[in-house]
């Protein structure tokens, strides 16, 4: 009997009398206003196409109370074009294409970008025989909401084979193994290398396609791949998640991984940006745009354990997560000591020498982090 490797990693249950009721989410959507330019194409010789549906009169009538967006996929229906629940403003989504039906092995061909303030959206078909390519508007005015034809750019699908990455080697794969992370963990996360180079390479995934990459060397260097999307590392790990956990790095979420926690997600850089005692506008808060860009998932959790490094930085990125996805919502772990003058740093630390079951426990015994704060006697 074949077992699916994703199935042995179970979302392990946390302490659940204390777990937050859903009424608890966050009221107040958190829109994204980012463009993520995860495909560059120009769209110079696209059709532009203006639909109102033929069973249904545009009168103001019926489009009272009917968010925009709503309406636009109204459109975006009629022309064969099914939308599921990543086609949000400001987002890329890959769907079947009705013209081509994405050939034999029905691929998910068609790039569609709907604009942020939804009355606009645009697509192309990656398949070389169909290539199809057009525009919708709400209203039908030409250039409408002021977008420019550079602001929303395609290219093809990213793919291991166009970034170059292979199957860990065996340099790589000792390096691992030495901070006990195992090569299953790493097969079903997607760690590749570079192909006859050295270099860690952490595929970011979203709906199972590969939207960016992120790259390590051995002497920690980091640099992420050109058009890279700025989400949350294993976003598709807590896609209907309760809780979810934080870390600082992705091989901090794969050591998560090593203690049964597959439901937790590392951001993608270090770094909690200007501390201000007012948010900055979602559009302007670019430090985060990882968290306004992985809302739909984050906006279904009740309860959220931030477990960033035990650093001056980690706590500040702490800080500004919780405030940010809201306080009442966040716990926090706390470091067992390493010796008498220092705790352990971070999630892999706390397995390479204490082991997993030490690492599930801190994350078991974490802690509110209003109360944290409150004793730390720290103003968030």
């Amino acid at each position: 009997m074949l077992i699916s490797l994703s199935s042995l990693c179970l979302y392990r249950p946390l302490r659940t009398t204390l777990f937050f009721s859903t009424h608890h989410l966050l009221s107040t959507p958190l829109s994204s206003n980012s463009l993520v330019h995860i495909w560059s194409y120009s769209s110079s010789h696209s059709t532009q196409v203006s639909i109102a549906p033929a069973n249904v009169e545009q009168n103001e009538e019926q489009t009272i109370g009917v968010p925009k967006v709503d309406v636009l996929k109204q459109k975006l229906e009629l022309l064969g074009i099914i939308c599921d629940s990543s086609c949000v403003p400001g987002h890329y989504s890959n769907l079947l294409c009705p013209k081509c039906n994405g050939g034999q092995s029905m691929e998910r061909s068609l790039s569609l970008y709907i604009v942020q303030k939804g009355d606009l959206a645009r697509w192309r078909c990656f398949r070389t025989d169909c290539n199809w390519a057009e525009q919708v508007f709400l209203d039908g005015k030409a250039g409408h909401d002021g977008v420019k034809e550079k602001e929303v750019q395609f290219s093809r699908q990213m793919t291991k084979e166009s970034l170059r990455l292979e199957p860990p080697g065996e340099k790589l794969t000792a390096y691992f193994s030495e901070r006990m992370i195992s090569e299953k963990t790493l097969w079903r996360n997607g760690v590749m290398q570079l192909s006859s180079e050295d270099v860690m390479a952490f595929t970011y995934r979203q709906n199972g396609l590969l939207v960016g990459c992120k790259y390590r060397t051995i002497q920690k260097r980091f640099w992420l791949e050109k058009g890279s999307a700025k989400i949350l590392y294993g976003i598709d790990d807590i896609n209907d998640a309760a809780e979810v956990i934080i870390v600082e790095g992705e091989i901090d979420k794969l050591s998560m991984e090593e203690a049964g926690f597959c439901n937790c997600v590392s951001v993608p850089g270090a770094g909690a940006g200007k501390n201000s005692a007012k948010l900055p506008p979602m559009e302007k808060d670019t430090a985060f745009r990882y968290l306004w860009n992985s809302k739909l998932y984050l906006d279904k959790v009740s309860r959220i354990i931030l477990a960033t490094d035990n650093d001056a930085p980690g706590q500040a990125l702490a800080r500004a997560l919780a405030r940010r996805l809201g306080t009442y919502r966040c716990w926090q772990v706390r470091w067992p000591k390493k010796d008498e003058f220092s705790c352990f740093k971070d999630a892999n630390e706390v397995l390479k020498y204490m082991g997993p079951d030490a690492l599930r426990k801190v994350i078991e015994s974490s802690e509110p982090y209003q109360q944290c704060v409150s004793e730390a006697d720290k103003v968030v």
